[in-house]
């Protein structure tokens, strides 16, 4: 019902919020001689604030249209490399036309990214993504919004999360591959690599693990707390609701996007009522660098996604109401993960220090787990300063965080030294 009534609000109010965006377009135009006139760049502010306050926020793009890789200019394109009913496995491959260039590229380390599955969309990791492309061929899971998963598609549980993330490995290929897991799927994604070091299959050559819950029980943070203060009864009876009809997961039970929107914007209100303040005043003032920064910030932050509420409830109870990884009692699809199973796969664990979602310890509990990976083959950093999203975005991720990730990928790769690249020189010479 509450997803119903969430549609109806917003199909009533969305003429009035397509109203407020074109007016404010209208009155902050330079060319229109209005604008000018004293008190309008006010309204004009004002309206656009009531716009993006109310609209819906898309899916951004990921936009990686080039970086610089191997000191030239390398186009990308975002292609599907496999398509599952809930998420698609997405690589951004690199062009060159220099041949020599093209081996150097080729002979990168490949990486797998595990997006969060937890509210944004895959896009959030977008700096990511841009970063390690400079030095490696890059995979990316990119999960579907549930409301769009037809019911005939069946349901979608953490298990399911951890036969995908198995599936994904097996498809590139674990001989060399390096795993990067970035909160929420640091979880599912060790329980992976283990149950893969139980049979005996290949195992990726790193895994690294990036602000994740994987002891909740370590410096609980507010999320812990709200998922341990409330039966699993009460997220099933409060927050999970059925698609609306109009969407072609019409009937799916999810926990909808714009709670979970909610939920984000509770944890800091008054961060997020100031921010906005000042996007108001920037507009005011006619400080558009600022105003645009807010906008690129709060069209990916405000882009939420549902998710599928098996999966979601299994993560609360699994996760953080009973722990079941940390005390070595998980079984997924009826067989025990033992982390101590993994061997031949380096471990690097990343903690931010000011990080208010996944507190200290949390992540670095990897290390008490994976007892049969050599302690010369584990390695910790707590990122000072950083806060969640620090840790894989922005400066301090560019500047600070990337170099150590790029160093341990490089340091436990199996590639020869651009063997290939040796061999063209010395075949043109």
């Amino acid at each position: 019902m509450l997803y119903r009534l969430n549609e109806l609000n917003r199909a009533m109010l969305n003429p009035l919020v397509a109203w407020s965006g074109a007016a404010a377009q209208l009155l902050s135009s330079k060319d229109n001689w209005v604008s000018g006139f004293p008190g309008v760049q006010r309204l004009a502010a004002g309206y656009e604030l009531f716009h993006r306050l109310g609209k819906e926020y898309e899916k951004p793009a990921f936009a990686i249209e080039a970086v610089q890789a191997h000191g030239r200019h390398t186009p990308i394109s975002e292609q599907v490399a496999l398509a599952k009913p809930f998420c698609n496995l997405i690589r951004f491959k690199r062009f060159v036309d220099d041949i020599e260039t093209l081996y150097e590229l080729k002979n990168d380390p490949a990486v797998l990214v595990i997006a969060p599955l937890s509210g944004h969309h895959s896009t959030l990791l977008r700096d990511t993504v841009r970063t390690l492309l400079q030095d490696h061929k890059v995979f990316v899971t990119d999960w579907t919004d549930a409301r769009m998963v037809p019911l005939a598609d069946g349901a979608f549980t953490l298990d399911d999360y951890v036969a995908y993330v198995q599936e994904f490995i097996r498809h590139i290929g674990a001989a060399r591959l390096h795993v990067i897991s970035v909160c929420q799927p640091t979880v599912p994604v060790l329980a992976a690599i283990s149950l893969l070091a139980s049979n005996g299959e290949t195992t990726p050559l790193t895994m690294t693990m990036m602000g994740g819950p994987i002891d909740p029980r370590c410096s609980p943070t507010k999320v812990n707390n709200l998922a341990t203060t409330q039966p699993l009864s009460w997220f099933e009876n409060n927050v999970i609701h059925q698609v609306p009809s109009s969407y072609p997961g019409a009937g799916r039970k999810v926990y909808p996007g714009f709670l979970q929107h909610a939920g984000f914007v509770a944890m800091n209100p008054s961060r997020h009522f100031q921010s906005h303040w000042d996007f108001y005043e920037d507009l005011r003032r006619g400080d558009l660098e600022d105003a645009e920064a807010h906008r690129k910030f709060y069209d990916e932050y405000n882009a939420v996604l549902d998710m599928p509420a098996e999966y979601y409830l299994d993560t609360i109870r699994t996760v953080f109401q009973q722990h079941l990884l940390p005390r070595g009692l998980w079984d997924v699809g009826g067989q025990r993960v033992k982390p101590g199973d993994i061997r031949s796969t380096a471990l690097l664990t990343i903690e931010g220090e000011l990080d208010d979602i996944s507190g200290l310890g949390q992540t670095e509990a990897a290390h008490r787990l994976c007892t049969g990976i050599a302690t010369e083959r584990r390695q910790h950093l707590t990122a000072k300063g950083a806060g969640h999203y620090g840790i894989f975005s922005g400066r301090r991720w560019r500047e600070k965080i990337y170099p150590v990730v790029r160093d341990f990928i490089a340091k436990y790769d199996t590639a020869p030294a651009s063997a290939k690249v040796t061999a063209l020189r010395r075949n043109k010479a």
